[in-house]
């Protein structure tokens, strides 16, 4: 208990979900959180759910918009002085087949899956570097080894979120700062409760399963990095997947 006690953690996405999730997790350490998410309603119900509600801070911010991702940080500046831990969280899944994909399909999950981790991850090290510590938790998806068919921009973006962990890792090693990336298979989420798609009726994990890792992570030596780990249920197809 209370191993994350002191810390400052930003989670994107971090009212419902795998964020959610994430949060539980950490807050069980005596994090210090700063949620941020689209809907506002979402996240001040979250808030209510945790035991010490005073170590939660909730911001109403769209990660693909520069201008929102530069107040949450000044916030974070302003208000709790310094940032040890980002989760890169916030994500969509929408695809289908590629000959008949919208322009519009493939712009919002790139913008919001790649687009949205870049603006948090490049206002995050502008923090870091000074102090010359801090972690970086990206959430990738087995989609980003072992890919389905229908899931094009889904399956881009993860692939580019393991590009941008790599570099993120690389160009903070000398700064005291380490980047991760967690890759998820198949997990319980909202959305999925009562799917009526072959792939809602997989084996599945639990949102807390998820929080488990990210927590391994973030209470490893600071000179230490996991830098990828793949969690999926037993019985859920990957190698060979299609």
């Amino acid at each position: 208990m209370n191993k994350l006690t002191g810390k400052t953690v930003l989670i994107t996405g971090g009212g419902s979900g795998i964020g959610k999730g994430i949060a539980q997790s950490f807050a069980s350490e005596g994090a210090h959180l700063i949620l941020i998410g689209r809907r506002k309603t979402i996240l001040e119900t979250t808030k209510k759910e945790f035991a010490n509600p005073n170590l939660i801070h909730i911001l109403q911010a769209d990660v693909t918009v520069e201008s929102e991702v530069n107040s949450v940080f000044k916030y974070i500046e302003n208000n709790l002085g310094k940032l040890d831990i980002l989760i890169n969280n916030a994500g969509v899944v929408e695809g289908g087949p590629l000959d008949t994909m919208d322009i519009a399909t493939w712009d919002k999950v790139m913008s919001i899956n790649v687009r949205g981790p870049f603006l948090c991850t490049r206002a995050a090290l502008k923090m870091m570097k000074p102090k010359g510590s801090g972690r970086i938790i990206n959430i990738g998806s087995l989609a980003g080894s072992r890919v389905r068919a229908n899931t094009g921009p889904y399956a881009a973006s993860k692939h580019a979120i393991w590009g941008l962990t790599q570099v993120t890792a690389l160009e903070g090693q000398n700064f005291g700062i380490s980047c991760s990336c967690i890759n998820p298979g198949n997990v319980m989420v909202e959305r999925r409760i009562g799917g009526k798609r072959k792939m809602d009726k997989e084996p599945m994990m639990s949102v807390k399963e998820i929080g488990k890792i990210a927590l391994t992570i973030a209470l490893m030596p600071p000179e230490i990095n996991l830098l990828e780990s793949t969690i999926l249920p037993i019985n859920q197809e990957y190698i060979g997947r299609g």
